[in-house]
């Protein structure tokens, strides 16, 4: 688990590596965001997945940029081909999956996320800071997509016909079963014929990701029937949560459709 997740007291330990890159993931960043909220880890850079680091051709949220786009974005946080990513939010484990999730898609597995978050940092009385954009070099980063990684609508909708990969929503149940509203008004009640549901916090404990033999009882049905997997939600962040997880415990192949349910209620008949 220790290339995928790093503690907050390996990070402490390990802060002052050259190579090392703190990104403090943000869904959206505001300069106004509250004193609270703007604390960070000592050196960490702000990865804006809303006005940064998303497609904002797309009429769907938070999907993946082009490559050269988030190649732009990654040099202009001074990340470099050699850089050690790690990445954190401040909600424990939240936002931080879908950024490693990313980093994977464009090429860049020297990626690990801070279980825990800030909260967990914070909480070990480490240091942070108030943040201010700080100017850093340009990297070096370069992004190769894989497209291995990613699920489209169209590829959701051939597995409906033929069920080979299992799809697994990570909306909460009420959500899955249609028994709430969408937080997107526009958006239809439902899920996805054939998928399953396992909500995201299956995997959380305090938030922090379940030890590895707790997650291995969460995943033990998974990893007999042995489809590849597709995680889905609402618009393809928490999805990255549940994949993480089972990315420490499973063997089967794993992808992210990125439109998630956002994509599918809109555009399916």
């Amino acid at each position: 688990m220790q290339n995928i997740l790093v503690s907050a007291d390996w990070l402490k330990e390990n802060l002052d590596q050259p190579e090392i890159v703190i990104l403090d993931a943000r869904l959206r960043y505001d300069v106004t965001d509250s004193d609270v909220e703007d604390q960070r880890v000592t050196g960490a850079r702000i990865f804006d997945l809303e006005n940064e680091f998303s497609d904002k051709n797309s009429p769907f949220p938070n999907m993946l940029p082009s490559s050269a786009q988030f190649e732009k974005a990654c040099r202009k946080l001074g990340i470099n081909k050699s850089s050690k990513i790690v990445v954190y939010d401040h909600y424990g484990i939240y936002i931080s999956p879908r950024v490693w999730w990313m980093f994977k898609v464009m090429g860049h597995d020297n990626v690990s996320v801070l279980n825990g978050g800030f909260p967990e940092w914070d909480s070990k009385g480490y240091a942070s800071e108030k943040g201010i954009r700080k100017k850093v070099g340009l990297g070096n980063f370069k992004a190769h997509f894989n497209p291995e990684l990613v699920v489209n609508y169209e590829q959701i909708k051939h597995n409906i016909e033929d069920k080979k990969a299992l799809v697994i929503d990570v909306r909460s149940s009420d959500r899955f079963l249609g028994l709430v509203p969408e937080p997107r008004k526009e958006l239809r009640r439902g899920n996805i014929p054939n998928s399953i549901n396992m909500p995201y916090e299956t995997v959380l404990k305090d938030g922090k990701y379940k030890s590895e033999s707790e997650l291995k009882e969460v995943f033990d049905d998974l990893n007999k029937e042995g489809r590849p997997l597709v995680f889905s939600c609402g618009s393809g962040v928490t999805a990255c949560i549940v994949l993480l997880a089972s990315e420490m415990t499973l063997g089967n192949t794993k992808k992210v459709y990125d439109g998630s349910w956002t994509e599918y209620a809109q555009v399916a008949d």
